[in-house]
Parts: structure tokens; C-alpha cells; sequence
């Protein structure tokens, strides 16, 4: 195995799931990982299981900078690795979505993830090498009744990592796109809680279709098919950070692979065809 103890990574949302497996997987290879949540408690938890444990909220201009100074001041300037991790998925139809509930969807997903990476993009520069990681979705490549505003979040992503690609030609940086299906972890949980905080199912004209929603977002185990655990992404992370020559995209999970697939194809309406039958 390669030496990468001179390669210290940031990971955000480490509470649980997909960031909380690869900052353990990562340490495990040597890596400096600096695992960042949004709770401190959550931030102290990781600190006690032996990871360099931060405090970050993404919603707060105050504490990306704070935790972006602190990483590279014991890094002495120094950042190989951003894995982009956190968000949130808010439920509901596209005309149940409220400017705010939309508004805290980009807060969260887009707007801070990328103030974050535009305050580390100096400290890889200076160095020329560095590895930006995207954990996107299936979701950013086909959108999914019901799941709009996190769509529009992920496709928002793409776009933005795609232009972010080209323009970091050239400086040793590369940018990458992880790809996700179904992965346990505790979206289904914390997206449950949002579509009950922003959505008023009573009064919609989609009332009956939410019946399905709450289902799947309450159903015990797997939601869906094919359904892998978090080590599939820390595979794709570790080529991703490894490979000289990493790809834009890494697929993770069968769905992911059968959508993009598809959407390549097929016609835009056959794809609806098939997409509307997924709850």
C-alpha cells in the first residue's frame, strides 16, 4: 500500500453513514483524515473514536472558514483531499416546496459545499496536486418524482464540477464526481424529518401519492433494490484519490449504472415512462 501519510484529506458530514465509513477506511490506509459534522457532540464522538474531529456547519459562512483555517494551519498549508460528503435530501413535490424549504435544500448542498471548496482550492494549488470529491447521486444524472429540490441540488453539482474540471486543468487538481444509488445510512431518517417540517401533505393536491412517500421513508432495512453499504463508496473514493489519472464519474450501485445507461439510450419520454414508476 501506498505511503499516504503525508496526504491529509477533509471529509464533511462524518455523523454517520457514507462519511463517518470512509473517514474510519481512509484513516485505515494511512490517510490524515480531518472528519467534520455539524453537531459538536457529533464532532466530539468522532474525535473519541481517534479521527482529528471538526465542528462544521455549511449553512455558516463563520464556520466553513474557521474549519477550513484550522485543517491547513496543523496541515502547515497543506490539503491533498476534499471529499464533499454532507447534505440532505428534502421531500416533496415541486409545487409543494416552499422558497425557504428550497432555499435551505442549496444552502446546504450547493452553496456551502462550494464555499468550502473555494476557500481549499489555494492551499492544492500552491502545492499543485489535490483531489476535489463529489459525493453526487444517481440523482444528479435522472431526476425521481417527489425528490425535486434534491434533484435540482445534485444536477446543480454536476454542473458546477464539470465547469470546476475544466477550469482546474492544468493545476494538478482534479475534480470528481462519485455517483451513489441506494446506500445505507440515515438519509431516509433525516429526509423524513425535513419533508415533515416543510410539507403540508393534508392540503396537497398530491396527497395520496405522499401515502407512498412516508412509506418508503419509514420502511424498515432497504428502500430499494440493489442497496449497498458505505464501503461501495469508499471503494470509488479510494480510486479516486489513488488513480494517477482518476475518471469525472465513478458509478456506485447497479441503479446507478442502469440510469445512466438509459438516459443515454433512450428518448427523453421513454426515460419519463420508466422513471415514473419509481416511488
Amino acid at each position: 500500500m501506498k505511503d499516504n501519510s503525508n496526504r491529509p484529506i477533509l471529509i464533511t458530514g462524518c455523523s454517520s453513514g457514507i462519511g463517518e465509513h470512509c473517514a474510519s477506511g481512509l484513516q485505515a490506509r494511512g490517510y490524515r483524515v480531518f472528519a467534520t459534522a455539524r453537531k459538536p457532540e457529533d464532532a466530539a464522538r468522532l474525535e473519541a473514536q481517534g479521527l482529528e474531529a471538526l465542528q462544521l456547519d455549511l449553512d455558516d459562512s463563520t464556520s466553513i472558514r474557521a474549519a477550513a483555517e484550522e485543517v491547513l494551519s496543523r496541515t502547515d498549508g497543506r490539503l491533498y483531499g476534499l471529499f464533499n460528503n454532507a447534505g440532505y435530501g428534502q421531500p416533496g413535490a415541486v409545487e409543494d416546496l416552499s422558497r425557504e424549504a428550497l432555499r435551505r435544500q442549496f444552502e446546504t448542498n450547493v452553496f456551502g459545499t462550494l464555499e468550502l471548496t473555494n476557500a481549499l482550492i489555494p492551499a492544492m494549488r500552491r502545492h499543485g496536486e489535490g483531489r476535489i470529491i463529489q459525493n453526487s447521486s444517481v440523482l444528479g444524472l435522472v431526476a425521481l418524482r417527489w425528490r425535486g429540490a434534491y434533484n435540482a441540488s445534485k444536477f446543480a453539482l454536476e454542473g458546477f464540477y464539470d465547469t470546476l474540471r475544466l477550469e482546474l486543468q492544468g493545476s494538478g487538481i482534479h475534480c470528481v464526481l462519485i455517483e451513489p444509488g441506494p446506500i445505507r445510512s440515515n438519509f431516509r431518517a433525516n429526509a423524513l424529518a425535513r419533508f415533515r417540517e416543510h410539507i403540508d401533505s393534508e392540503h396537497s393536491a398530491h396527497r395520496a401519492a405522499y401515502a407512498a412517500v412516508l412509506e418508503r421513508l419509514t420502511r424498515a432495512g432497504p428502500a430499494a433494490p440493489f442497496t449497498l453499504g458505505p464501503e461501495a463508496v469508499l471503494d470509488k473514493l479510494v480510486l479516486a484519490l489513488e488513480q494517477p489519472r482518476p475518471r469525472p464519474r465513478y458509478y456506485v450501485t447497479v441503479p446507478t449504472y442502469l440510469f445512466g445507461y438509459l438516459k443515454r439510450l433512450l428518448s427523453a419520454r421513454m426515460l419519463d415512462r420508466v422513471l415514473a414508476r419509481i416511488e
